[in-house]
């Protein structure tokens, strides 16, 4: 059965412990000078109709390190949608690749894609979700923290993409979440609602007050204020975002412990301080790292029927199945 990765809705949390800490398991390896070539021969096509950093290089490094190669399309070049249907981009494209990762505006393209290919489909980001990114931001405070239940995480900003991704990644793996956004800026209701049925009796915190929704956080994380595609909204959001830039007198209100992270790129005394980015408590490079050894976990899941057995460390466990899209 195809295992695909469209939206964390359709993981389940032991999934998604296991997948952070295979992670853990590769890095470890990779450390050690051990790279050993558990996907050779298999290629991953990447389909990007945005720009990317983080995401093309780690997903390019993360197929290499594993023993295979990746093929890069620009999504305006394939003309996925304009110059041929997704039904049959999808279907051929599933003849020349094992997996497809694909960076997109329209979360339905994601979805179209999936029903059609005969091969994984990788969500490398859409205006409705990040999985690939929420994954790492796990597996980085973990590694930080030595666990992840009972920690407060707070996402300043919008409900945008990251902050429902991270949402449902912290009800999965018992981390207290918490929005802290402007009047207007919370998580659209639809998204709500599918997060209460499919979590029931986790809450799905909003504040409006920063400093209030800081205290006794463990994790404080931030966004751009106007994301790819709402440069037209940067005006107005930077009025309703001003109160909740995380500066370090915003931080400070936070433990003393408390980690700073950022998915990147970031704009420097906007939504966060040069003060904060660069201090003490930020761990924006170890977060951006993480994308690379996430996504070489995620590759083996979809390309394997068994996690391999990592040297020093037998883990031969049947890989736990999931319903095709």
């Amino acid at each position: 059965m195809i295992r695909h990765l469209i939206d964390l809705f359709d993981l389940q949390a032991e999934t998604t412990i296991e997948l952070i800490d295979r992670a853990l398991e590769l890095k470890r390896l990779d450390r050690q000078g051990h790279r050993p070539p558990y996907l050779e021969g298999r290629t991953l096509g990447m389909i990007f109709e945005k720009p990317s950093l983080r995401t093309r290089v780690s997903f390019e490094a993360a197929i290499a390190q594993l023993g295979g190669n990746a093929i890069f399309l620009n999504g305006k070049d394939v003309g996925m949608g304009v110059r041929e249907s997704i039904s049959d981009f999808a279907r051929v494209i599933s003849q020349y690749v094992d997996a497809l990762a694909v960076r997109t505006f329209d979360h339905g393209t994601i979805e179209a894609l999936a029903q059609y290919a005969t091969i994984p489909v990788i969500n490398a980001l859409s205006d409705l979700s990040h999985p690939c990114q929420a994954l790492a931001d796990m597996l980085t405070i973990k590694e930080i923290r030595g666990h992840l239940d009972g920690l407060k995480l707070v996402f300043v900003g919008d409900g945008n993409n990251v902050a429902r991704s991270l949402a449902l990644a912290s009800a999965m793996v018992g981390i207290h979440f918490v929005l802290a956004s402007p009047e207007g800026y919370e998580f659209p209701p639809d998204f709500r609602a599918r997060f209460e049925r499919q979590f029931a009796g986790t809450p799905l915190a909003v504040d409006h007050d920063p400093h209030r929704a800081l205290i006794d956080a463990d994790v404080v994380y931030t966004d751009v204020w106007a994301s790819m595609g709402q440069e037209h909204e940067a005006e107005i959001r930077q009025a309703a975002f001003a109160p909740f830039q995380v500066n370090q007198s915003l931080l400070s209100r936070a433990r003393a412990n408390a980690i700073f992270l950022h998915c990147l790129p970031a704009k420097r005394e906007e939504e966060v301080t040069a003060e904060v980015l660069d201090g003490s408590q930020s761990e924006i490079i170890l977060q951006a790292a993480n994308r690379l050894h996430l996504q070489k976990a995620l590759l083996i899941w979809l390309l394997t029927d068994h996690w391999p057995e990592f040297p020093g460390h037998l883990v031969g466990n049947q890989l736990q199945s999931q319903s095709s899209n």
